[in-house]
């Protein structure tokens, strides 16, 4: 989580970590326990498809406070 806070080349949101893995320019996907279940897997399943390592973190808020936004995210990304 430290590095998803201390990165400038992050990405915030299911939409953009899914074009990020799409696009091949992410090394690191960070995803929410409590984000809804077809969202979840979603993104799980394209970061394995992609060889990008998952993190899971507890929930959503916490991921989006880490990412300095003012609302929870179900997802989140370190690019290359």
């Amino acid at each position: 989580m430290e590095a998803l806070k201390n990165s400038v080349n992050r990405v915030v949101g299911t939409k953009q970590v899914l074009r990020g893995l799409k696009s091949g320019t992410l090394a690191k996907v960070y995803v929410a326990n409590d984000a809804d279940t077809f969202l979840y897997q979603r993104i799980v399943t394209a970061a394995e498809s992609a060889g990008v390592p998952v993190v899971r973190v507890p929930t959503m808020k916490e991921l989006g406070l880490v990412c300095g936004v003012e609302v929870a995210s179900a997802a989140a990304g370190i690019a290359r």
